[in-house]
């Protein structure tokens, strides 16, 4: 193997999943995620940092977490990072790093999860969550973050 690019985390979501549509009606969701370190340091003081992951959830998965995912809810999600460059309203050139998402699973009570359906089967994925942006036929400024 000559390289390797996955990532898993588990976390909370710090926002709602916000769902938009690619010119050619493909739902492609985004959301941030944390997740948290905890560690003693020298003197005996607890510490915590917490990291903010942008996740992009593509089809059918982006559907699932708009219609069962809310602030707070804690998740499993498998990916992949994605780096990518664009240029804002300003003339400024930007770049982030996103975690792209190919599953997820959500983790917690039943009444952890979003009222708006049944918490049927929590696990989501391997629904070809894994298309690069170059593939999905939009622009930069189809981009909906």
């Amino acid at each position: 193997m000559s390289s390797l690019n996955k990532v898993m985390l588990i976390g909370h979501l710090g926002r709602d999943p916000e769902v938009r549509y690619t010119p050619d009606g493909t739902p492609v969701a985004n959301f941030s995620l944390a997740t948290s370190e905890n560690w003693t340091d020298k003197n005996g003081t607890r510490q915590e940092r917490t990291e903010w992951h942008t996740v992009v959830v593509w089809r059918k998965l982006a559907e699932i977490c708009k219609r069962y995912l809310t602030k707070g809810r804690q998740v499993y999600i498998e990916g992949r990072i994605q780096s990518r460059e664009w240029t804002d309203k300003e003339g400024i050139k930007r770049r982030t790093t996103e975690i792209i998402a190919s599953q997820m699973v959500m983790l917690g009570s039943r009444q952890q999860a979003s009222a708006s359906g049944p918490s049927e089967d929590n696990y989501a994925g391997g629904m070809d969550q894994d298309q690069p942006f170059g593939d999905a036929g939009i622009t930069d400024s189809d981009i909906p973050f």
